[in-house]
């Protein structure tokens, strides 16, 4: 197990964690940003599979968000307000007239605290960063540490811990996208996706949730037994139309299952199993502006990235019945998500 810290042009840190499998992990103290994750194929060839800008100084102006930690609120919030205890709190419409991610100052744009650590099987860096009353219009001072954790079973733990001084919205995810063919081979029309969820939530035109749950029997949004990507980009139906041509939906798992999700891509055989303690998942498969950016290893395009964003969802914020996002004044916000990435037999 080894970890290394890399200064980029003398304002960033960049942590590279290696474990004894030969997989590493490398991402900046700005933003939290996952920059690569590099992992075996069938053929043992250690190739990296996350989306990545080739110049460092691009994640700067990140409005895709590739790799960051998102927060004070993962996702939109509609008409960028909500109302806490009788009160109402504007916050920044970034996304037409609503709020996505946290905001155009979120905490995909701050340089996070870091504080390496290594144990004998696992190598990590835990992140802090306290977030001030009023930060993005969000009341309450929050202390936040999101901690990236490897170890030799090839697993990349992130655990979030956070408490506010205020009741306030909060709901953390990281927003890495996935490419398992490799060094971005090809795009991921052939990934199948298998998700433990029976219902989506249903969005408008503006990606909005309407506060309406779908149930995914016979329709493309299925993935309990596993399906292909594909499946979606090709469909005809309302939704994956909506999403252009995709997926940008929140799933309500269901925790029965041994892994909550699964990814895996049969030409190189790499397999990405997550497990988390979130109640539910945005699945995103770069349906829009993600085209022509430079990235590690060439010009991307839709469709070239699949994020798993574990979370609370914000339409419990104007809808009853959803996951909520409210985290009471000093109360312990804990939650964890673990990738696996291994090998389909």
């Amino acid at each position: 197990m080894k970890i290394k810290m890399h200064s980029i042009d003398g304002k960033w840190k960049r942590y590279t964690l290696l474990n004894d499998n030969n997989m590493s992990i490398r991402f900046l103290d700005f933003g939290g940003c996952i920059t690569e994750i590099n992992v075996p194929d069938r053929n043992q060839h250690i190739q990296n599979v996350v989306l990545g800008y080739k110049n460092y100084q691009d994640y700067e102006n990140n409005t895709n968000f590739l790799g960051t930690i998102i927060g004070r609120v993962a996702g939109r919030i509609k008409d960028a307000s909500f109302t806490l205890n009788n009160q109402t709190y504007m916050i920044e419409a970034n996304n037409n007239s609503h709020h996505l991610h946290g905001g155009s100052k979120g905490f995909h744009q701050i340089i996070w605290k870091t504080k390496p650590f290594q144990t004998e099987n696992t190598v990590g860096v835990t992140l802090t960063h306290r977030s001030h009353e009023g930060e993005g219009g969000y009341p309450g001072t929050m202390d936040v540490s999101v901690t990236y954790t490897l170890n030799n079973k090839n697993e990349l733990i992130i655990d979030y811990l956070a408490k506010s001084n205020k009741t306030t919205a909060f709901t953390l995810t990281n927003h890495s996208y996935f490419n398992l063919t490799g060094n971005l081979a090809s795009p991921i029309h052939n990934h199948v996706v298998t998700i433990d969820s029976d219902t989506f939530v249903e969005l408008n035109a503006e990606l909005i949730p309407t506060g309406k749950k779908l149930h995914v029997e016979n329709t493309p949004f299925d993935f309990r037994s596993g399906r292909k990507i594909a499946d979606g980009i090709n469909s005809t139906y309302s939704q994956n139309l909506i999403a252009n041509h995709g997926y940008d939906h929140y799933f309500i798992l269901n925790h029965i299952k041994q892994d909550d999700i699964c990814i895996i891509d049969e030409t190189s055989g790499r397999k990405l199993t997550i497990k988390t303690s979130q109640p539910g998942v945005v699945l995103y498969t770069a349906n829009s502006s993600i085209e022509n950016l430079e990235l590690e290893k060439g010009r991307s395009k839709q469709h070239l990235g699949i994020c798993l964003e574990t979370q609370a969802s914000p339409a419990s914020l104007h809808h009853e019945g959803f996951p909520t996002i409210i985290l009471e004044a000093h109360e312990t916000y804990e939650k964890q998500t673990v990738y696996t990435f291994g090998i389909e037999e």
